[in-house]
């Protein structure tokens, strides 16, 4: 069997976009950033999916900012023992980091996902004390799917609100190659994930715009042939209308996978995604 490390960029981004085997075998065996494993499997909620990981910066002098990351897979696959390589990365940089799952399809369709990440949302606010973070520092981070969840939780207060968290808490959002603009929907994934809704303008995250808005972090790579850069722009275009705050990274030959795999050790020559999206943070969240 080859080893995962020797896949190279074309094979990795198969593991990511394809079963949870190949990349569990990536997240096992890839060189990953020095943090510590805080609390791993923990209940967020009563439903087994409604669990998640943390990994916490080591020797903070000071309390941490707190990211929550959220994975892609379509809103229907991923687990969150698949990504502690995002974990580790995020907290080497400063971030006590929280890393939940969530209800996927087809148990669930829009709005469920959001509202498991809400309460995600919840337990790292009521909990960062007690792991070294700053509740009142809180972003999010997501990839794929994931960036459609973070973007929508800070920009659609409705979530947060509901699980009684102050969305001022939320210092800013950070999206790489997000699906933020699939209206009409005709996609398989869009049809049976978001097809239901009442209100189809409703879920997309350009609709909760404000000036008063989370500062966003939008990035995607030129390469994506899975959810094409005009999300991206159309998102950030969107921001800069209502005057609020976003930082628009395209990365020369990234493709989708490339986007999230970017954070790891192996890739992160391929595009300086991390030192953008944790400086973009670090701005952020003092």
């Amino acid at each position: 069997m080859t080893h995962p490390l020797r896949l190279g960029l074309a094979a990795a981004t198969a593991a990511l976009t394809a079963a949870c085997s190949p990349l569990t075998l990536f997240s096992t065996f890839t060189p990953k950033d020095p943090a510590t494993r805080a609390d791993m499997g923990t209940a967020y909620g009563p439903l087994s999916r409604q669990r998640l990981d943390v990994y916490a910066p080591r020797n903070a002098e000071a309390a941490a900012p707190v990211a929550v990351f959220f994975y892609g897979g379509s809103w229907d696959s991923g687990r969150r023992q698949d990504y502690r390589w995002v974990g580790q990365a995020l907290a080497a940089q400063g971030y006590l980091t929280v890393v939940p799952d969530y209800r996927i399809y087809p148990e669930v369709t829009y709005p469920s996902f959001l509202e498991d990440g809400a309460a995600a949302v919840r337990w790292a606010r009521d909990h960062a004390k007690d792991l070294g973070g700053d509740p009142s520092r809180i972003v999010l981070v997501g990839h794929s799917a994931g960036a459609y969840n973070a973007v929508m939780l800070g920009f659609d207060t409705r979530y947060l609100r509901a699980q009684g968290v102050d969305p001022q808490s939320i210092r800013a959002v950070a999206g790489l190659s997000g699906p933020y603009d699939f209206i009409p929907i005709d996609g398989p994934i869009t049809r049976r994930t978001f097809g239901s809704a009442a209100d189809l303008a409703a879920t997309q995250p350009g609709q909760y715009v404000r000036r008063s808005s989370p500062a966003a972090f939008l990035a995607t790579g030129d390469a994506d042939r899975t959810v094409y850069p005009r999300n991206t722009k159309m998102l950030a275009a969107a921001i800069r209308a209502a005057g609020g705050q976003v930082e628009e990274k395209h990365y020369a030959g990234v493709d989708h996978a490339g986007s999230v795999l970017a954070l790891s050790l192996p890739f992160r020559n391929k595009a300086p995604i991390l030192a953008d999206l944790t400086a973009f943070l670090d701005g952020a969240a003092k």
